[in-house]
């Protein structure tokens, strides 16, 4: 029987974050410790464990199918390779940085500057569009220390919570980019490895509309009930129940999360009661 082969980060957080969504989506990884490949028991799926400047390689050379990785190395290292979803976790930014206490009033502080990096294609484009001529240094691992150790003049990294920066004396100038995982697809994956990644697509589409929504269950009063209804969402409509107590109703709806505190509010103002909201493991739509 076929099989999909898909990559993920051999350790760290992504690599949590990647088997997390594979089991919210069913899929059973039978893997023991320090496994290079393992395989899944309840789908057509076998898992390898790469280092994450490799799984750009892997994709375009056709030794997996897929691959959970993060945009921005697609976008480095993974010419011609698309991904077919976000994965809505991994958020980062790859961003600019100079020292503390230089004075910063543009894009243009960088021409002629030496710039530390791990991304030099990322940053050789964003400075080409912007017309800036800078010489590189290419580090892989930290180079957060480039400007202390008199290296650099500032550095191109990623970016998350900004404490890394802030401990290296650095601050944020400029962001190139925004990154999240992807589901990256090789460009010689076959036909039938497609139809796999294709149910494992719809499950991971439910996996997500689950996360990013909540249920929402409240009580409203019939002479209100057109108001409230108007200001859900819902995913068609709300569902409307008759209340035991007279000229009262039970009001059913799918509410995004993001949005969620500004609709309770104006559920509150008017009329609505018994405000009970729960987590959703998946929508299937």
């Amino acid at each position: 029987m076929s099989k999909l082969k898909i990559a993920i980060q051999k350790s760290g957080r992504l690599n949590q974050d990647s088997l997390q969504i594979l089991k919210e989506c069913g899929v059973s990884i039978d893997n023991g410790k320090d496994q290079l490949k393992a395989s899944a028991s309840n789908f057509p799926l076998e898992v390898f464990y790469l280092r994450n400047g490799d799984i750009p390689q892997y994709l375009n050379d056709g030794v997996v199918d897929v691959a959970i990785i993060g945009e921005n190395l697609l976008i480095e290292k993974g010419e011609g390779i698309e991904f077919v979803e976000k994965l809505g976790f991994s958020k980062c930014k790859v961003s600019l940085a100079i020292p503390k206490n230089e004075n910063y009033n543009g894009i243009g502080y960088f021409q002629n500057k030496k710039i530390a990096t791990s991304y030099p294609e990322t940053v050789k484009s964003f400075l080409q569009q912007n017309n800036i001529d800078a010489q590189l240094h290419i580090i892989n691992g930290s180079v957060e220390i480039a400007p202390n150790i008199g290296l650099a003049d500032g550095i191109c990294d990623i970016v998350s919570s900004g404490s890394t920066l802030f401990k290296n004396n650095l601050k944020e100038v400029e962001v190139l980019l925004k990154s999240e995982a992807v589901l990256a697809v090789s460009p010689q994956i076959k036909s039938e490895q497609k139809e796999i990644l294709d149910k494992l697509q719809f499950r991971i589409q439910s996996v997500l509309k689950g996360r990013n929504s909540k249920y929402v269950l409240l009580n409203a009063p019939n002479n209100k009930l057109e108001k409230i209804i108007d200001i859900l969402p819902g995913m068609r409509s709300p569902t409307v129940l008759p209340l035991a107590e007279e000229g009262w109703s039970s009001v059913h709806s799918v509410l995004n999360k993001n949005e969620f505190w500004e609709v309770i509010d104006e559920l509150k103002n008017n009329g609505a009661e018994g405000i009970l909201v729960c987590p959703i493991e998946k929508m299937v739509v």
